[in-house]
Order: C-alpha cells, then structure tokens, then sequence
C-alpha cells in the first residue's frame, strides 16, 4: 500500500523549513521510518526540501521550523513563513534556542568572519544567532540537539486531533531513575547537567556513565546557581561552569544567565 493511499485533498498541508542548522532535526523525521508512513497518510507533506524538491505554493496547515536566525534574510523569510503558516512549530535547538552558532552572541562575529574568511565582505550576517520566537509567534517548541523522534510523531499527532502536546517537562534526572540508572554525579562525581536539563533524550548520556551535556536545554524550573555550586565542588573552575552551558542551547534564557554569572 503506498504511503498516500488514504490521503485526499483535503488532508492538512505540511511544510518543513531549514534556516541555519545542521538538518539533524528535519533527519529525525524521517528516521521516523514505520511511523513516517503514518504521518504521510495523515497529512499532505507539501513542502520538505530534505526529502523531496517542490515550489512553496500557497498556504500550509503545519509548519516545523529547523535552525535560527543568523542572517538578514532568514529574518525575511521567517515573516513568510509565518504568513504561511495555520500553526508553527520549532524542532530543535537551534529553532528553541540558537543553536550552537548562539556561541556568537558571546563575541564579535565579525572578528570571526575575518579569521575565518578570505573575503569577509561578502559575508553578510547578523551580529547574533536567535530562536524564531524572537521574531515571530510560535505555537509549540520542541527540544532537542537533535529531537526525540518519539516526541516529534507525538507532536504532530497531537495537531491531527486538534490537542495540546503531551511531552515531559521534568529533568533528565527522573528519565535516570526511571531507567535505574546510578547518579554518575553522587556516585562517582561526574560533572552532570541532568537536574537542570529538559528530559527527552532517555539519559543517554547518564547511561553510559557520562555526565548530561545538556542537549534538551533547560528545564521547566532549573535551579542553576544551585547545580554550580555543586559541580564547583567537583572541582570545575570559573571559566569551566561558564563553558559548561554554554554549548547546544547557550542563548536559552536560564544557560545564558548563569554561564554570564561566570563570565571572568
């Protein structure tokens, strides 16, 4: 049976955009495999430039948006997008947070461009990396570096019947002890994000004896001064709790915070 047997007309149109981002996101939907075939009967997937190459034609029920907004047109196309756009979702950390290109904004971007390019004149960008709610309404945010495809079908499938996506909004901590995990951070004094990180990834990192790196960015209510007091004790120094967050989800307001509270 073809993945668009059931699909009318009339089925909701879906688009998905890329703006600066690495498509780790926008992979992660179609690593949906099984459940991808779900969603293309579902809806009428009229615009994913990652799979397939079509005009942006009309108007579109559902928009995800992967990446930020680092240049003058990207802050443009963003506008159209949301004309375009019934309901606009982000997927990811760069279209939640910044991204890691957000590191910018701790800098002079334009001192990079001249390290890094022979012809920095030609290059053309915007002093800072910024989520899209910076700039236009979003109605749903989805974290992740990259996202959880489990979350993703979740989100989507909460659209179809028209009700509020069930993701979790606890730490990684808990996702830990659901899994029976020992606390790398109590146990063995491993440096950890995990009490202040959204959940959504599984601990993976925890599960292998690694300290959380905090890809799902912060969670609902982080406590972060209090989590660097402990890690200080663990031995990281100034400039280590600074770097500690600043890195997938830098530029998300409770990270930025506290890395500058430890800024040398």
């Amino acid at each position: 049976m073809s993945a668009t047997h059931h699909r009318t007309s009339s089925a909701p149109r879906l688009a998905v955009w890329k703006f600066a981002s690495c498509d780790g996101c926008q992979l992660s939907l179609l690593d949906c495999e099984d459940e991808l075939l779900a969603v293309a009967q579902a809806l009428d997937i009229a615009y994913f430039p990652e799979a397939t190459r079509a005009p942006i034609r009309g108007t579109y029920d559902l928009s995800l948006v992967e990446g930020s907004i680092t240049t003058p047109h990207d802050a443009e196309r963003i506008q159209d997008v949301r004309r375009r756009s019934r309901a606009l979702i982000t997927i990811g950390a760069c279209a939640t947070s910044g991204g890691i290109q957000a590191l910018r904004n701790f800098a002079d971007v334009r001192e990079y461009a001249s390290i890094v390019y022979a012809r920095p004149d030609y290059i053309h960008a915007l002093a800072t990396s910024t989520p899209i709610s910076d700039h236009v309404k979003v109605d749903f945010e989805l974290r992740g570096c990259p996202i959880d495809k489990g979350q993703l079908i979740e989100v989507i499938s909460s659209f179809l019947a028209g009700r509020k996506p069930a993701t979790p909004s606890h730490s990684v901590c808990l996702q830990c002890k659901l899994k029976g995990n020992v606390c790398v951070m109590v146990a063995r004094g491993t440096p950890c994000l995990g009490p202040v990180t959204h959940a959504g990834c599984g601990a993976l990192c925890p599960s292998y004896d690694r300290g959380c790196y905090g890809c799902f960015g912060p969670a609902e209510t982080p406590n972060a001064p209090s989590l660097s007091a402990r890690l200080s004790s663990l031995g990281m120094d100034e400039y280590a709790l600074q770097r500690v967050y600043r890195t997938f989800n830098a530029q998300a307001e409770a990270f930025r915070e506290e890395s500058e509270r430890h800024d040398e």
